[in-house]
């Protein structure tokens, strides 16, 4: 006789697992236990009904004028005896987008979504779960962080309250909620997989929450949340190589997000504060070398801009930075995600081990690019890199995210010690080196220690 096994699916355990921690999580709510039927039902609905009014569809129109290409064309006008001007008028085209957002403030109708949703828009449009439309303004927008906050005029609305990002542990269950492929809301599942993941060449500054709950594209700007309910990140990327979801998205975490909205809403932009070193991660030789425990974890400053907050601060080359406001780093991209939402003026605490010795420093940070450039002065391919003098030649600051320079291979916190086999020290000698080439240019990195070279055209 064949017996008949129920197989114990994984979807199965994990909405098991996730009923049981949101029971454990909830104490005291009245959760419903049983289905129209009487039957025991394990669901997460009592949750989402309180959620899912707080997350929004997000789209957004842009107006093109678009022409008969041929029209354009001057052998086309002089064949058929055509104005050497078009004369005719051209017509309007309107591309639309979507993505989705989420209501963080009901009273005042502040909703965050990421700012890749609605760069370049010229009309941007809510829909509700009630089936309201509105249209929304932009606040301010943040490349770097790629969030963006919007306002809307609405009544009743239902906003998503902000958890404490930090508190997270690999493990923990969270739920997404978005808009992908413009189907309408979708509630995934999953948990998290890593957390602060960065060099993935996304965003400017890059602090990820990690999840397998299943992100497609129209996620971006939708909620990431735990089993209370608590917005702990901003969806917005994944990793698709087949162009769909295979279990690895990104998420902004929550106190990167409330740190970069409170900036937007008071100011419309964010103002970065900027230390003005360029740092390298300590490898196992280096750490030794540098009388550091067996156990400590630390960042090398390798260079001190000059007028910076860190000259002005004592800071110096081959210092080694242990911990920030009494949090320990380890490297330096962890150290770079925490600049992404400290202002100009903030006050920061850094312990350092200088000659085997422990010392204390308060720095006031500064406005970036203090005594910088602009690399796009000098070639084309810098577009978007800022430019600095350090004591080991000219260091790039900062570099824009979707930049020419972003494409180069360059990299934040690379020294270019020679351009086109001549050594440069300062901007001055960089610029000259720079002029002289007509066609390439030939840059000497020093990349935390290893030295490279990066052909660069130069138009």
């Amino acid at each position: 006789m064949m017996l008949a096994i129920r197989t114990l699916t994984p979807s199965l355990i994990l909405s098991a697992v996730i009923t049981l921690g949101l029971l454990s999580q909830q104490a005291g709510a009245a959760l419903p236990t049983q289905d129209s039927q009487g039957q025991p039902l394990p669901t997460l609905a009592p949750l989402m009904k309180s959620v899912t009014p707080a997350v929004v569809n997000i789209s957004t129109f842009t107006n093109r004028r678009v022409s008969n290409p041929l029209l354009q064309d001057p052998f086309f006008r002089r064949f058929f005896s055509l104005p050497q001007q078009p004369q005719q008028p051209q017509r309007q085209r309107r591309s639309q987008s979507a993505g989705s957002g989420v209501i963080i403030d009901a009273k005042q109708g502040l909703v965050v979504t990421n700012h890749h949703v609605i760069a370049n828009s010229d009309e941007i449009h809510i829909a509700l779960t009630d089936g309201r439309s509105l249209q929304a303004i932009l606040v301010g927008s943040d490349p770097d962080a790629d969030l963006a906050l919007l306002k809307v005029e609405a009544d009743n609305l239902t906003e998503v309250p902000m958890a404490n990002s930090d508190a997270l542990e690999v493990g923990d269950f969270v739920v997404a909620i978005g808009n992908p492929f413009g189907l309408g809301q979708t509630v995934t599942t999953g948990i998290v997989s890593a957390l602060g993941r960065t060099g993935l060449g996304i965003e400017g500054y890059e602090n990820f929450i990690q999840t397998d709950a299943s992100i497609n594209p129209g996620n971006s700007g939708g909620a990431l949340i735990n089993l209370r309910g608590e917005l702990v990140g901003i969806n917005t990327a994944i990793i698709a190589p087949g162009g769909g979801n295979v279990g690895i998205g990104f998420a902004i975490p929550s106190n990167m997000t409330r740190a970069i909205t409170q900036q937007l809403a008071t100011r419309g932009e964010v103002r970065r504060g900027s230390l003005g070193v360029a740092l390298q991660d300590i490898s196992p030789d280096l750490a030794e070398a540098f009388g550091m425990a067996a156990d400590e974890k630390g960042i090398l400053i390798s260079q001190i801009s000059p007028g910076s907050a860190a000259e002005k601060g004592d800071l110096r080359s081959g210092d080694v930075i242990l911990r920030v406001n009494d949090i320990a780093v380890e490297n330096t991209a962890e150290l770079r995600s925490k600049l992404g939402v400290w202002l100009i003026d903030s006050e920061i605490k850094l312990e350092l081990l200088r000659d085997g010795k422990r010392l204390q420093k308060t720095l006031m940070l500064d406005q970036p690019g203090q005594g910088s450039t602009d690399g796009g002065s000098y070639s084309s391919s810098l577009k978007g890199a800022t430019l600095a003098e350090s004591d080991q030649g000219v260091v790039i600051e900062t570099i824009e995210r979707n930049s020419p320079a972003a494409f180069t291979g360059l990299r934040s916190g690379d020294i270019i010690s020679a351009v086109n086999r001549r050594q440069v020290k300062n901007l001055d000698e960089f610029a000259k080196a720079a002029n002289n080439s007509n066609r390439k240019l030939l840059l000497l990195i020093n990349r935390g220690g290893n030295v490279l070279y990066l052909a660069l055209s130069n138009r």
